[in-house]
Parts: C-alpha cells; structure tokens; sequence
C-alpha cells in the first residue's frame, strides 16, 4: 500500500491565540478601562496573527548555540555563536516592546498587565526567548531604582529599547557552585580599583566562578559579589559587569572566560554558560554590602516572568489539545468533543489553566500598582506574599498538566512536531530557577510576618462579601480564609513550608477566580456561568481539600522528629534498627 493511500489525520485548525484562549480576553475586559483595552486587544490580535504567520514558520532555525574556545592557532576566543533562529526571537521580541512597554508606563500600572500579556502569548513559539528578557526586565528594574546617575543615562535606556541594533540584553550571575540559590555561599570576591574614564560608578575588580550563567550572549550582567569582610550575605554588594569592554577585540572581553556551555535538560536554545571572572571591570550598583536587598527587584520580575514561561507553556499545550479534539474522530466517526472522559480531562486542565492565569495576572497588577506608586501597604504586602507563590504554584502544577494535554493527543502529542515535547522539557527548569519550591515557601513565610497575613486576609474577606450568595465553594473557602492566620503560625514545623505554600496558592487563585465571578455577574457578562463554574469546581476539585488534609496529617508535634528520622529511612539513607 502507497503511504498516499492510507488514511491521514485532519490537522487542527490553526486558531489566533488570543481570540481562542478561554481565559484572557474575558480577564482583560474586567482588568483594563475600556480605553486602554482598545489600544491592548487590537495590539495583542496582531501578535497572535503575526505568532501564527511569521514566528511558528521559523521553528527549525531555532538550534542549541554553539562555543569554540580557540581558533586555529591556539588562542583563546571563547566564540559564542547562537543559532539564526534565536536572532530572529531577539530581534521580534525587541521590537514587540517586551521590555519597553513596561518602562515606558503609556497606561501606567496597567503597561505590566498589556507587557505580561503579549509575554503569555509569546512563549509557545517563542523558544525561551523570554529567559534573556526577564533578566533585562530585573536588571532595568534595578538601574532605575539604584543605579547610578552614569548608568541611568547610559545603561537604562538600552535596556528598555524597542530597537534590536541599540538594546542591550542583561545576564543574571549569582549562582555558584558552593550554593545554587543559597547565595550567603558566594565565593567570588570585589576588589575596589582606581576610577577610570567612561566608569558608571565605583569601579571594582571582580574574581570568581560563575556556575550557571543565562544570556551568555548578552552585553551585560548582574552579579553578587562578596566586597566586604563579612561571610553569609551580608558582605554581599551588586555590580553591574559588562560583557564586553571596548575595543572589543574578541566576541568576549573583560577578562571573563567561557569554559563551557551547560548541557540541559530543556531551554536548549539559551545560551547558559559555566564562566570565570579573572579580573573583570565592574561598577558597584547601590550600597556596599546591600547586594541582596539591591537585587530583590530583579527576582520578584524574573519570578513572575518564570510563573508566565510555566502558565504560557500550558496555554499552547491546551490550545493543541483542544484544536485536535475538534477533528480526531474515535469509534465509528464520533470526534473527541463527544467523548464525555476525554472532555472531562480537558476540563480539569482548562479549570487549572484558569486558576493559574487569575493567579498570575492579580500579582501582575499588584506590581504595576506597585512600581508606579499606587498600591498602599496592604497591596504591597500581598505583593511581597504572592510573588514566591505564584512562581512555586505555577511550576508545581503547569507540567503535569501539560502531560495530560500530550496524553490526550495519544500518539501525535508524543512527536516533536507539536512542540509539546519542548514545552515540557523547558517547562521542568521553572521548579528550580529562581528558587525551588522549598526556598519559595520560606520566602513566602518570610513575606507572612508582622500584619501580613492579617491584611491578606482583610483582602480575601472583602471578596467574599461581594459574592451574590453562599454556596458549599464560598463556605469552604470562607473556613479556610478564618483558619490562615492559625495556619501560618504552625511554620515552626519544618515539615509544613511547601503545604503552606500550596494551600496559599490555592487559596489566593480561588480568591482571584471568585472576584471575577463577581464582576462577570455585576456585568451581566455572557461568561459568568462558565466563570461561576470554574470558582466552584476550582475549590471543590482544584486541589485545596488535598491540601488542608495533608496539613492535617503534617500538623502533629508528637510526630514530626519520628516523621524526620522515617523520611531518611524511606529514602535509604539509613537503616532500620530492630
């Protein structure tokens, strides 16, 4: 039989990722003033056209970048050459204003909400391109706060350009082989050094190894440095450390050296890099010895850029799963979509999909609110509480259900030609970058103390009084929001971090799916039955019951050493002694 005779698969059809998505353009509508959404949608509509059309085509010139140490005779170039693919990426996203619309602040905290929301398109096809650009996003963050006046003139402004030939893209190097995220082991050392012409601030020799190191290509960087004599993070300080110093004779200069590019699981186009610093040129951002206090900018932005990769990621595996549910046909000719079981799963994914996109883009707010001096304490509070829980929240759940979207395309979702595989693959980094889900909980728990939770729970209250009326979802979530300052003063037990963060995590999307309810019923907007839907079976099925009983079970201090010493001896690093 001729392959042309045997019986091939109608492709889903190829829908605009916006005006498809079952979440955001209803969230937009409620978030943005009419005003502003008539500039955002039309804006984000041409994105999706432009995805589809111009980026999706350009896939297989995206390829994992390459490093030759040395040229023919033995000299060191440390060449990084990237892939033509990941130029075309830079140079789009660049121009789509995915630094610049923040800065730029055209509709002031609502500029956050139209840049996340071009970036949650964006990641499907877009090959971790924002991996780069939420560093960029810190680092720009950081010069307009704690810059120097030299750099604010000089560096800021590149970093928020829309145009590829003058924007700079800014790497992020704080984790070294001592620590990962346990930055108070930083080994690299700052040595003061005389003032220079061209310097952005007080110059600084820096000396070190830098184990992980993203945006190697880039023109810029970060970095902690350990400048005064203290150990642990209090002798830390930032730098701003150029890439490359001119007359740029090699494609690295600055007395940094590549030694090799990280073999990962995922994010494969991104050029992460193992580099030493021999000396190189820095200019001190901020106060000596504030470094972690001068950075915490860039991870709140580069966490919430790590909560919209996961989140985006799910949107693509979803849109694939749903397209192909409309043509597969099973058992005698019935498509997918007649398949109770199989809607069922889709169901539960999209339910989740929801809760995360509510989650995501009510920090996003808060942080716009934020940065344009809008938000009161209460807001900033719960800023500070939501960021570590969206980004743990949306890694913990986004990949496995984006198994369950590859699950429901049987064999196809299995083929790379979906992308799906990709997605999963570079999706899996977001449970470690930028902390894992444990250094996550401490930070929220960290975020929880004094009248933190307290003001939290003043919020969510507010949301439940402006339901229209009590069911068993509101019930359950009105015991739980009562019981959260009790449940917060249970983390003295070293047992309870992560559950606490996943409880909270549940608990705040359920708050943010329930106040859009609201506004989708005071609307009389056509989704409020399916936005009711989504709270209810959220809360009954979402997972927070799940979570309440295993604090339950944890919540024993007659147990907790007994649980300790079992944990050990369930993982094999003891023995058991009768």
């Amino acid at each position: 039989m001729k392959v042309e005779d045997i019986f091939h698969q109608q492709p889903p059809p190829t829908s605009n990722p916006y005006l498809s998505d079952p979440a955001l353009p209803g969230l937009l509508k409620r978030l943005l003033p009419p005003d502003v959404l008539a500039t955002v949608e039309p804006d984000l509509i041409r994105l999706g056209d432009e995805l589809i059309n111009v980026i999706r085509p350009i896939a297989p010139l995206v390829k994992e970048p390459t490093l030759t140490q040395y040229d023919s005779w033995g000299n060191r170039v440390d060449n990084l050459q990237v892939s033509e693919g990941w130029k075309i990426l830079k140079a789009f996203t660049c121009k789509e204003g995915l630094i610049s619309i923040a800065y730029e602040r055209r509709f002031r905290d609502k500029s956050r909400v139209w840049q996340f929301a071009k970036s949650l398109l964006m990641v499907g096809d877009c090959h971790v391109i924002m991996c780069p650009y939420a560093m960029t996003d810190g680092a720009a963050r950081v010069m307009e706060l704690a810059g120097s006046t030299e750099m604010k003139a000089q560096v800021l402004p590149r970093l928020i350009s829309s145009d590829p030939d003058n924007a700079y893209i800014s790497g992020q190097w704080m984790t070294e082989s001592t620590g990962g995220s346990d930055v108070s082991r930083t080994e690299t050392v700052a040595r003061p050094t005389p003032a220079q012409p061209g310097d952005l601030g007080p110059a600084y020799l820096l000396d070190g190894f830098k184990w992980f190191s993203s945006a190697a290509e880039g023109n810029m960087s970060v970095a902690l440095a350990r400048s005064e004599s203290s150990h642990g993070t209090g002798g830390l300080s930032l730098f701003l450390v150029p890439v490359r110093l001119p007359p740029f004779p090699t494609p690295l200069s600055n007395n940094i050296l590549l030694h090799r590019l990280k073999d990962k699981v995922g994010t494969k186009a991104v050029p992460t890099a193992e580099l030493s610093l021999n000396g190189a040129r820095a200019w001190l951002i901020g106060t000596p010895g504030a470094g972690i206090r001068t950075i915490a900018p860039v991870l709140n932005i580069t966490r919430i850029h790590s909560s919209i990769s996961s989140v985006g990621s799910l949107m693509r595996c979803l849109s694939l799963a749903r397209a192909y549910a409309g043509v597969r046909e099973v058992d005698g000719g019935k498509l997918l979509t007649t398949v109770p079981a199989h809607m069922e799963t889709l169901a539960r994914v999209s339910i989740l999909y929801r809760a995360l996109v509510h989650l995501l883009f009510g920090v996003i707010g808060l942080l716009g609110r934020t940065e344009c001096g809008l938000a009161s304490e209460e807001e900033q509070v719960r800023l500070r509480m939501l960021t570590p829980t969206v980004k743990a929240f949306a890694a913990l759940h986004a990949v496995s259900a984006m198994e369950e979207c590859m699950a429901a395309m049987g064999g196809q979702g299995y083929m790379e030609e979906t992308g799906m595989g990709r997605l999963i693959r570079d999706a899996l980094v977001e449970k470690i970058w930028e902390g894992t889900i444990e250094v996550l909980a401490h930070d929220l728990i960290r975020a929880s103390r004094g009248k933190g939770v307290e003001m939290f729970c003043r919020w969510g209250q507010s949301i439940l009084d402006a339901a229209p009326r009590r069911t068993p979802s509101t019930a359950l979530l009105q015991k739980t929001v009562t019981n959260l300052p009790s449940i917060f003063l249970k983390t003295r037990n070293p047992l309870l971090g992560r559950t606490i963060l996943t409880l909270f995590g549940h608990i705040s999307s359920a708050l943010f799916l329930l106040e859009h309810a609201n506004w989708s019923r005071r609307s009389e907007d056509t989704s409020f039955i399916a936005d009711a839907a989504v709270f209810e079976r959220w809360v009954e099925e979402g997972g927070l019951k799940d979570a309440l009983q295993e604090l339950e079970v944890l919540d024993s201090d007659n147990l907790v050493q007994d649980r300790i010493r079992d944990n050990l001896l369930l993982v094999g690093l003891v023995k058991a002694k009768l």
